[in-house]
């Protein structure tokens, strides 16, 4: 696994930050109904929420 440069950070918590704000609203994962698979630009973020969707719990990230 490498780092992250700054450049790829910022996209990614611009990503996460577009997710939290409306979890509900990310489409769901082709293969498990229970996970959201969010894509923007070469930012891929695969979660899921809570019951209440007041936590998230990322599953995979990819940030290209």
């Amino acid at each position: 696994m490498e780092a992250l440069t700054p450049a790829q950070a910022a996209r990614l918590d611009e990503a996460l930050t577009t997710v939290a704000a409306d979890p509900a609203a990310v489409k769901r994962h082709s293969t498990a109904e229970a996970l959201r698979d969010f894509r923007h630009e070469d930012v891929r973020i695969v979660f899921y929420a809570t019951a209440l969707g007041s936590i998230l719990i990322v599953t995979y990230v990819e940030v290209g």
